[in-house]
């Protein structure tokens, strides 16, 4: 059996019950880091659980998928990732090799940041697609015109537009970075979509006791020291009154100095 288990948003205290029995009960288990910046600590899962947790890297995972579904034809084998196991589209891909091979597998959810956006007052029903803003040296330099598509045609739809920020080993983009590298596209379209008055939310660090949200101006939210932790930008579409109030009542939280 392949069972995905879900690690949650922050750490290893978002596992939920029925993922520790899972992970108990299985012969093999892995985790995957790849995806996200995870606060969290394999050694503590294995404390926890008494099992030996194996690494996999983006290949294991993709390239080298046979071998870990090779296991799975035999034995109980769990993969754990960031946040829901289903969010990312090689999660998919697995689980649908395994389902053609006759495997079984079984899904254990967990709290993801598409979820947990809410927390902005924001309606999730009102997100249009997600994109990443890369590090430029990934680009080689070129901007992310694409980035900036995503959110003018989310914009066109009154929806609002989740930015993931690039992750490189250890290096986590600072909102301030994507922020610039958004401007930066903005002043070679000219379209309006991303500039200096455009009105941002910024998550960092959701779901865990250090969690704070900042909601302003793009010009603003560019001359904020943020710490080196995992954050999210928000580029709101148009908002319901609710929505509004809920932002407007965030005025306590919007240490923009």
């Amino acid at each position: 059996m392949l069972k995905l288990i879900g690690l949650g948003i922050h750490d290893e205290k978002d596992l939920s019950l029925r993922a520790i029995k899972e992970i108990k009960n299985s012969n093999k288990v892995f985790i995957e880091l790849y995806t996200g910046k995870w606060s969290g600590n394999r050694e503590n899962i294995e404390k926890i659980t008494g099992k030996k947790i194996e690494i996999l890297s983006r290949s294991d995972l993709e390239e080298n998928s046979s071998k870990i579904l090779d296991l799975a034809k035999e034995r109980d084998v769990s993969i754990l990732s960031q946040g829901d196991p289903l969010v990312f589209t090689t999660h998919i891909s697995l689980l649908s090799e395994a389902n053609r091979l006759g495997i079984k597998t079984r899904i254990i959810h967990n709290s993801s940041i598409f979820s947990a956006v809410a927390e902005t007052g924001l309606h999730l029903y009102k997100f249009g697609a997600s994109a990443t803003v890369p590090f430029q040296e990934k680009t080689k330099g070129r901007l992310p015109e694409s980035v900036y598509d995503v959110i003018k045609q989310n914009k066109n739809l009154g929806l609002h537009t989740l930015l993931l920020l690039d992750i490189d080993k250890e290096n986590v983009m600072l909102p301030n970075n994507a922020i610039k590298i958004m401007l930066d596209v903005e002043n070679l379209r000219k379209e309006k979509v991303f500039n200096a008055d455009s009105k941002l939310i910024v998550l960092v660090n959701v779901g865990s006791e250090k969690s704070k949200m900042v909601y302003g101006k793009s010009s603003d939210l560019i001359t904020k020291k943020f710490e080196n932790l995992p954050s999210i930008i928000i580029v709101p579409g148009k908002l319901h009154f609710s929505e509004r109030e809920f932002l407007e009542s965030q005025r306590g939280l919007k240490n923009l100095s």
